[in-house]
């Protein structure tokens, strides 16, 4: 989609160069959602996340398991949206 509406984007590889934890704050506040909302349930049931666990201790399992953060996230500027269903992304190309 992004590469079709010809807009101009940089792609992260998460498993190989993952969010730090200022990064992923900064995501959530752009997303304007918190990180219990990007868990990805079926990973965090994998990892053993405990479904009361904190907003900072969500971080900083997503900083050391990316695979528990739901993708794909575009970012441009000051806002973010999270690519599902795809036609998010619309809202800011």
């Amino acid at each position: 989609m992004l590469q079709e509406s010809g807009a101009e984007y940089q792609y992260r590889e998460y498993t190989e160069e993952p969010l730090s934890r200022d990064e992923l704050k900064e995501i959530f506040g752009k997303l304007g959602m918190s990180p219990h909302a990007l868990l990805r349930t079926r990973d965090a049931k994998k990892l053993g996340v405990p479904a009361d666990a904190s907003d900072e201790e969500l971080i900083g399992l997503m900083a050391e398991h990316p695979t528990l953060l739901q993708r794909p996230i575009l970012v441009k500027g000051k806002r973010a949206v999270l690519g599902r269903p795809v036609e998010n992304l619309e809202k800011l190309l």
